[in-house]
């Protein structure tokens, strides 16, 4: 099964990334051979143009390098709503390009592809925000190991996911490194859109676009169904997730997901008593702080192990006994990492029960307007139901208007319990505002 299979609904994204990773094997050739020392390649067909009766079939293979050099470039950027699988678009095409298959790029059975889809090939980096946003350290760091030759692979391939959240520093740094990159080196962005607040004009000046749309809900129970879920497990994933991918996929296998899902239902239900709705509301930021926490325990442990052996814990050899004098300032450095990351994985967490809470509210406003749209939560249809034909649309929507505000303070920094404490106050005030007279 090709690497491509694993998009969903992306036929015309896979077409374009086979398409690039075919040439990129045809520039590889060309860059092998002038490594190696002998004569370019290009250059012998121009001299061949002129003098021999093979000058038509030169033309024609130097036309072929060309084209290769139009289909695949050093750097891309994939856009796409979060949960269309930009990410996995990003390293479908890592893998074709380090793919081991002589005829199939991406073949999805070698190797060499299982380990970029694993994040476990020594040739690509995948960076990811540590904490709320990429700092300039990191990519510094990253762009140096970036120029060097593959260990490897065919390419040293960079994929930066959430380059909207680099900072500027970090966006300047990388952007050197895009302007003069090493012929080996393949940089691969991904980000909401190439909007200016999402990606900076100049970086965005000098990548190949590739966009990655939002898929349908079939287009997803189809991927589901092909990594072995049942069909109707397949439908109600790809339903209450909205069609994304990544949400769609943590929902069929984790029932610690599912059980957080029903506990923001019940708080939809509980907004309408505001002291009950308040105490549920903390509950749910409660359980995202220890759901965080304990995700980024098992992960800072083992960083924590990984970095005092680096630094010479437990040697036994001459010396020892003082190599980890001095090292108080790395351990703290990454203490401090680990700290921002739980942070943000707290504040992901939350926004993500905030959208399901704003989808319960969405469902109660298309039953209450008879709109000709699918419901998100399908499994709950009759409470909304009930919403609909207790509260009027107007307030509904200033329901859904409360729950996008606590989202918005919450990523202004304010703390979430806060957050949603204010948010129950407004939704209980939009709904005692808007009850029908029945």
């Amino acid at each position: 099964m090709s690497v491509f299979d694993q998009l969903a609904g992306q036929e015309d994204v896979a077409s374009q990334l086979r398409t690039a990773a075919q040439a990129a094997r045809r520039m590889l050739a060309e860059l092998e051979a002038a490594e190696s020392g002998q004569d370019s390649l290009l250059g012998a067909l121009e001299d061949t143009l002129e003098d021999t009766a093979e000058g038509e079939a030169a033309a024609d293979l130097a036309e072929a390098i060309d084209r290769a050099g139009s289909e695949m470039t050093h750097a891309w950027l994939f856009t796409g709503p979060p949960g269309s699988g930009r990410s996995v678009a990003a390293r479908c095409f890592a893998a074709a390009l380090q793919c081991d298959d002589p005829t199939e790029p991406g073949c999805g059975e070698c190797e060499t592809c299982r380990d970029v889809m694993n994040d476990r090939h020594p040739d690509v980096m995948v960076v990811q925000p540590e904490g709320l946003t990429i700092q300039v350290k990191e990519i510094r760091s990253i762009v140096s190991r970036a120029s060097t030759f593959p260990a490897t692979g065919n390419w040293q391939i960079v994929i930066v996911e959430d380059a909207d959240r680099l900072t500027e520093q970090a966006g300047n740094a990388l952007l050197k490194a895009v302007e003069e990159p090493p012929s080996r080196t393949v940089f691969i962005l991904c980000a909401p859109s190439d909007d200016p607040q999402d990606i900076m004009v100049t970086l965005r000046s000098r990548t190949r676009h590739v966009y990655v749309r939002m898929p349908t809900r079939k287009d997803v129970a189809d991927l589901l169904l092909r990594e072995g879920a049942t069909p109707a497990q397949a439908e109600w994933s790809a339903a209450v997730a909205d069609a994304h991918i990544g949400r769609a996929r943590v929902l069929l296998h984790s029932e610690e997901a599912r059980a957080r899902r029903r506990k923001v239902l019940e708080l939809g239900q509980l907004t309408n008593h505001p002291s009950r709705a308040y105490n549920a509301a903390v509950q749910v930021v409660q359980d995202a702080r220890k759901a965080a926490a304990d995700a980024n325990k098992e992960m800072s442990e083992k960083e924590t192990e990984e970095l005092r052996t680096a630094l010479g814990a437990g040697g036994t050899g001459k010396g020892a006994g003082t190599a980890m004098r001095g090292t108080a300032g790395a351990l703290k450095e990454l203490k401090d990492s680990q700290k921002r990351r739980e942070t943000r994985m707290v504040r992901d967490s939350v926004d993500l029960s905030l959208t399901d809470l704003a989808a319960f509210y969405r469902d109660a406003l298309v039953q209450a307007t008879g709109a000709k749209v699918d419901l998100i939560h399908v499994d709950a249809h009759s409470i909304t139901k009930a919403f609909a034909d207790f509260f009027s649309p107007e307030s509904l929507l200033q329901c859904i208007d409360a729950v996008m505000a606590a989202r918005t303070e919450i990523n202004q920094n304010v703390k979430p319990e806060m957050a949603v404490g204010g948010m129950v106050g407004a939704i209980s005030e939009a709904l005692n505002a808007g009850r029908l007279q029945r």
